[in-house]
């Protein structure tokens, strides 16, 4: 009994701590999207993860129903969207989802939660105010969008 408690416990650490790699963008456009700087007409979205756990899966992501890539940890999407309501998705062993009321001229920011599900990590979606959002994505790397 004990041998086999030491294997599901090695088994989980390791989904904890290996790391899942997703293709970055280049550092320029991390260091441009990090300046939170917003056109009048049209608004960003962040959507970052930035914790530690479940850092070996990636969680594919869609925002108004396509996938953009994945996440893995410490990494972030951003978007410029014209204003108005966007739905973001992660799609894990659960689907979840936000809406999003973006405002011109605004940054909004969504932190991707991980969580223990029973199969394979669960996610959950939270829009967060800018001052939480801005430090979490400044604790990660922007990922290169999927080509459409």
């Amino acid at each position: 009994m004990e041998g086999s408690i030491k294997a599901v416990l090695f088994i989980v650490l390791c989904l904890i701590t290996g790391c899942a790699t997703v293709p970055l963008a280049p550092v320029e456009s991390d260091i441009k999207a990090k300046a939170f700087e917003v056109q009048a007409s049209k608004s960003n979205i962040y959507l970052y993860r930035n914790e530690i756990i479940g850092s070996a899966i990636t969680m594919p992501i869609g925002l108004d129903g396509s996938i953009s890539g994945k996440t893995s940890s410490k990494t972030y999407f951003m978007w410029v969207v014209e204003p108005g309501e966007h739905e973001i998705s992660s799609y894990t062993e659960n689907t979840a989802k936000i809406v999003i009321d973006a405002k011109p001229g605004k940054n909004h920011f969504v932190w991707q939660e991980v969580k223990m599900g029973v199969w394979a990590p669960r996610s959950k979606l939270h829009e967060v105010s800018e001052d939480v959002g801005r430090k979490g994505v400044l604790e990660c790397k922007l990922i290169q969008p999927e080509p459409k």
